[in-house]
């Protein structure tokens, strides 16, 4: 007869721990189209000051509204784009960063008092904390470096720094992965893989995921250049596979960062070889023995790369209307949640139906 143990006072809580971490991951999503929208719309320079705890609230009176619009008639983003604006106009703007600002808070807050909670009731296990203390760290870090992003776009430039703006994109969707992987474990543990193949395609989807993920990061600089409003035809720029001038700054890697050229080809070229990559993939699945739910899972994938280019072909041909370009941006991340998805699923791709995960000291070894 196995050994029973005894759990400690209160007891793990995995399924709990799982929900709450994927209501968090949630929350991140909507946290990244917010931010595109803001981008999109201008407003990340609205709210010239960072203010995390009377921040919380907005202007509450016609003083207050006109004390915030003076603030913002001092940029230079003002000064040479937006002079034309009334006070109606800022307090649009003003909405989205105040909303995606307010959003970024709930989340922290949504992190941190269901953790305290976790941790005073011993539910969480000891391996499992150092990993969710991480994560929440690296959301202060976060909310320090969206403000070091704004900063940047509030005396000597019309808009944030585009590498700034990629770190601000990179780190969100870090944390979102991290929070992701946590919460796969916990919810869906899965045996070792049985096949070699399979496991080579595991590796794959892996690499795979990294591929999205820098896909990711180029359309960050093509949107901090707005560079996808140049060049708006498909397949080619401007009757050229390689725009002309993609090689004009010097030194020459500046042009993967600064060029809008060149930062826009990246990104076409990134995005058609992921495309590619993940119908290659799906195929090669086909030709194994994979379990219902990792196939699921791999179809899902190929599902979410299609509707990516249908979105990012669309948003470039159109020059970026604001819904589209949102829609894009959440297709992204779509995309890479399904990559995630399908590299956790294909861990017990091959494993008999009737075999379970196998325990240490009571934790699932799929556990990250």
């Amino acid at each position: 007869m196995p050994e029973t143990r005894t759990p400690p006072a209160g007891g793990h809580d995995d399924r709990a721990i799982a929900h709450w971490l994927l209501a968090c991951a949630a929350m991140i999503f909507v946290m990244v189209v917010l931010g595109g929208i803001t981008r999109l719309t201008q407003s990340g320079l609205s709210i010239t000051e960072w203010q995390p705890v009377t921040g919380i609230l907005p202007p509450l009176s016609q003083a207050e509204w006109q004390d915030e619009f003076a603030k913002y008639q001092e940029i230079p983003q003002f000064k040479l784009l937006h002079s034309w604006m009334s006070l109606g106009d800022f307090k649009i703007i003003f909405f989205w960063e105040w909303l995606h600002r307010l959003w970024g808070r709930l989340i922290g807050f949504a992190f941190a008092l269901p953790l305290l909670w976790f941790a005073l009731r011993r539910r969480v296990r000891p391996g499992l904390m150092p990993k969710l203390v991480g994560i929440l760290l690296l959301g202060g870090a976060q909310g320090a470096l969206g403000w070091f992003m704004v900063e940047s776009g509030l005396a000597d430039r019309i808009e944030v720094s585009q590498y700034r703006l990629v770190a601000h994109l990179a780190l969100a969707v870090l944390i979102y992965a991290a929070i992701l992987r946590v919460a796969l474990g916990l919810l869906w543990p899965v045996a070792p893989l049985a096949a070699p193949r399979a496991a080579s395609l595991r590796r794959a989807v892996g690499a795979l995921a990294c591929l999205v993920f820098l896909t990711m990061l180029a359309g960050g600089f093509t949107a901090g250049l707005n560079a996808g409003l140049t060049y708006n035809t498909f397949p080619l720029m401007d009757g050229r596979f390689v725009p002309a001038g993609y090689g004009q700054l010097v030194p020459w890697w500046r042009n993967w960062f600064e060029n809008v050229a060149a930062v826009q080809f990246d990104h076409r070229l990134l995005a058609e070889t992921t495309v590619a990559a993940i119908v290659a993939l799906w195929l090669w699945s086909r030709r194994l023995s994979l379990t219902a739910s990792a196939r699921r899972t791999l179809d899902l994938l190929l599902a979410a790369a299609l509707l990516q280019l249908g979105l990012g072909v669309s948003t470039l041909l159109l020059v970026v209307p604001t819904p589209l370009g949102v829609a894009h941006q959440a297709g992204a991340l779509l995309l890479f949640t399904a990559a995630l998805v399908a590299h956790h699923a294909l861990r017990g791709a091959t494993a008999p139906a009737a075999q379970k995960a196998p325990q240490l000291d009571g934790q699932p070894a799929a556990l990250l």
